[in-house]
């Protein structure tokens, strides 16, 4: 057979060639390349403009004070926002992230005061729940083989139950915990904006997650099992492995989001975040991180979350109900994920 007869007809050869000569000529198509070899500079693009308008709308926006609360504010969110891109990066989706970090902040909580167990073995309690909590949605999702969807939206309710068994429905308040609970929620001043502990512990996770998914070879097998599965076995990958210790990490990423949690509010509440896991599935895939698997940046994630807390201070500033706030929210999802496709068709 000759080489003309494998590739095809001359004229269909001539005519594919000039589509895709016009498509990458285009300057719309250049911008979607673009995006689709820097996934976090949309975001970033959209963080800028949030600012300005947000600024020039309302002056008390830019003042050190609004900037602080914003970015104690998206410590919580940003955190979680860790855990859902490892999951979101494997072709998967958490609806527990928020459900599993209350638990396991109460779970803190309620050992230390209530227990009188010391403050570092409290935390080490909540990290070994958030653990348990993640293996066992790794357990279903490799060993059952069920949809990530599905197996989040029931652990979901389980560890809702759990938190309000758990805790009769109390709050714990922060002035009954040992100092090292709440130290997180601890402020200091940079340039006039004054920084919790919990934002820096929230920025040191994103280093030492960036820095494991780009230069590790776990962090090539998470990105390889997300953009295709079948292909990364073939490749000799343990994809069941790797996903069981995607949903481990997220689980120990979650109680430190427990504990940052604490800090911020100086309280543990059964009730808090009710908004966290659909906020930090925005926060991804505003970020840029696709929600098919395989492409996204760990910075674009908190580039998201930066732009979720701006959003709902902003337009909380120009005097628009929580509820015209939510639904904001819910067009940038449907606008990150139209974008999302529409960077996904970039020809190769």
């Amino acid at each position: 057979m000759t080489e003309q007869q494998t590739a095809g007809p001359p004229a269909v050869r001539k005519t594919d060639l000039a589509e895709e000569f016009l498509d990458r000529s285009t300057p719309l198509s250049r911008i979607r390349n673009i995006l689709h070899r820097y996934p976090a500079m949309s975001p970033a693009i959209v963080l800028l403009l949030a600012v300005i308008v947000f600024g020039i709308l309302n002056d008390r926006f830019l003042r050190p004070e609004n900037l602080s609360l914003i970015t104690q504010q998206v410590a919580v969110i940003g955190t979680l926002a860790i855990a859902q891109t490892l999951i979101i990066l494997t072709a998967g989706i958490d609806l527990s992230v928020g459900a599993v970090m209350v638990l396991a902040s109460m779970v803190v909580a309620q050992t230390a005061v209530n227990n009188g167990v010391p403050a570092i073995l409290a935390l080490l309690a909540g990290l070994a729940v958030a653990l348990v909590a993640g293996a066992l949605n790794g357990f279903l999702v490799t060993k059952l083989k069920l949809p990530p969807f599905i197996v989040t939206l029931g652990t979901l309710n389980i560890f809702i139950a759990l938190t309000l068994l758990y805790s009769n429905g109390a709050t714990v308040r922060g002035s009954k915990m040992p100092d090292l609970l709440t130290w997180t929620g601890t402020t200091f001043p940079i340039g006039g904006v004054r920084i919790s502990i919990g934002v820096v512990m929230m920025l040191l996770l994103y280093g030492v997650v960036a820095f494991i998914l780009g230069k590790t070879a776990w962090g090539r097998h998470v990105y390889a099992v997300g953009d295709d599965k079948e292909a990364a076995r073939l490749a000799g990958i343990p994809v069941n492995r790797v996903l069981m210790s995607v949903y481990l990490a997220a689980g120990a990423v979650l109680a430190a989001g427990a504990w940052i949690q604490i800090g911020r509010t100086n309280a543990a509440s059964p009730n808090a975040g009710v908004d966290l896991n659909l906020d930090s599935i925005t926060a991804v895939v505003i970020g840029g991180t696709s929600l098919f698997g395989g492409r996204g940046s760990i910075w674009g994630s908190l580039l998201g979350a930066l732009i979720v807390g701006v959003f709902r201070n902003g337009l909380s500033l120009a005097g628009l109900d929580v509820l015209y706030q939510t639904l904001a929210v819910g067009v940038l999802v449907i606008a990150a994920v139209s974008i999302d496709q529409w960077i996904r068709k970039v020809k190769s």
